[in-house]
């Protein structure tokens, strides 16, 4: 939905020198129909099954993004109190909300307990022993479901690889029989289902389909012994095109998903995150200085690492281009911005035919991107904008100046 329209880079209808002249930069921009079309093809892929799409809200969490979603029927997949507190306001339907997370407060527990969610992916069991203690105060059944590691590679960044024995989340595969036993004899939970997550931005479905392998033994072992779970929750992490990738097709990896389940009774649940928003965001900048020199040159633009942090976190790539046609010769350009850090880049080594002054456009920006931002350097946030077709709305204003010390006070 990104697309060069006379020489300019268009998001749907509209041309993005139009957006930062209307709203300024640094600014998001969301395609409505990329949006839609990402859920969509999850859903068409998943019709006649007993499925849920449960989107990831980690990866984009703005309130018209959870809303158009839900108003698509798709559950969310939360990792934190404040996670739930934005899908209610956005309308979700609280029995389609999974709690994922390996640190969840009793608070937390007791706002879920309270709004009536789908179930807890409890991930420890210290975690167990605080919700069956939380729901039992409450006199509520909470409905549980194990995150558990299978120990796959998830082929992925380290720093987004979680399926692994040395990672923080889940429980470990050989303690997860234990772990079904004793809850199913806690009179506080109700044991419903299984969940795993290996890694973000796969590219090969290999290890997913190999993860899934490994949690169907698990069930058809926890049936064995008169454990019977309702669902199935297989995750996200399907990944999307940066640069060169080729990802899956999600249409033909669910239909391998849904084969290997067989006749099983299992709800299959799944947690895109990346694979719906990535690609329906790009990051809009504008040159402020073009820096020469002997080892490097430089295009100095006002986004920075505090609007999208993963080039520096761990040298993400984004396609940068330029939004128009400047008609000066291409150089090679490092793309930083204004924060004190040398790590402060949205890109490097990228050739570019720009003036100072002229917009650029970070591309695969609608994931991890704008929900990561954040204040340093008292820097005010970016505005987010959605397109639809030939119309424009503001979905977040710019951060004011005086927003950023607005809870600060000074001594007395």
């Amino acid at each position: 939905m990104f697309e060069f329209r006379n020489g300019s880079l268009h998001a749907e209808s509209i041309p993005l020198d139009a957006i930062a002249r209307e709203f300024g930069t640094p600014c998001y921009v969301y395609s409505r129909a990329a949006l839609t079309s990402a859920l969509a093809q999850y859903q068409s892929a998943c019709a006649g099954q007993d499925a849920l799409v449960c989107y990831a809200m980690k990866a984009n969490s703005n309130l018209a993004i959870l809303d158009l979603f839900a108003r698509m029927g798709a559950g969310f997949d939360i990792v934190s109190g404040g996670e739930l507190a934005r899908a209610m306001a956005a309308g979700a339907d609280p029995r389609r909300i999974v709690f994922s997370g390996v640190g969840k407060s009793a608070a937390e527990m007791c706002y879920a307990l309270e709004c009536g969610i789908l179930c807890f992916n409890v991930e420890s069991a210290a975690e167990l022993t605080r919700l069956a203690a939380v729901s039992g105060a409450m006199d509520r059944r909470a409905a549980v479901s194990f995150r558990v590691n299978p120990d796959v590679d998830a082929r992925t960044h380290p720093y987004i690889s979680t399926g692994l024995k040395e990672n923080k989340f889940g429980i470990e595969f050989d303690a997860a029989p234990g772990l079904y036993r004793a809850a199913s004899r806690m009179p506080q939970v109700e044991v419903v289902g299984m969940d795993c997550h290996i890694g973000s931005n796969l590219i090969e479905p290999a290890p997913l389909l190999e993860a899934l392998d490994k949690m169907l033994e698990l069930v058809d072992s926890l049936a064995g012994e008169g454990i019977r779970l309702r669902h199935l929750d297989l995750g996200g992490g399907l990944g999307i095109r940066y640069r060169d990738e080729t990802p899956p097709d999600v249409a033909a990896y669910l239909r391998e998903v849904f084969a290997r389940v067989g006749a099983r009774e299992l709800k299959l649940l799944f947690e895109p995150g990346r694979s719906l928003v990535g690609n329906a965001g790009v990051l809009l900048t504008r040159i402020e200085y073009l820096k020469p020199g002997a080892a490097r040159n430089f295009a100095v633009v006002d986004a920075a690492m505090n609007d999208l942090i993963c080039p520096a976190l761990y040298e993400a790539w984004h396609d940068i281009v330029a939004v128009g046609n400047s008609g000066v010769a291409r150089a090679v350009y490092d793309v930083v911005g204004p924060v004190c850090e040398s790590g402060d880049f949205l890109g490097k080594e990228r050739e570019l035919a720009v003036r100072e002054g002229d917009l650029l456009a970070v591309m695969s920006a609608g994931a991890y991107a704008m929900c990561m931002s954040s204040n340093y350097n008292s820097r005010p946030r970016a505005a987010e904008v959605m397109v639809d077709g030939e119309k424009m709305q503001l979905i977040r204003q710019r951060e004011r100046p005086e927003a950023l010390f607005a809870l600060e006070h000074l001594l007395r």
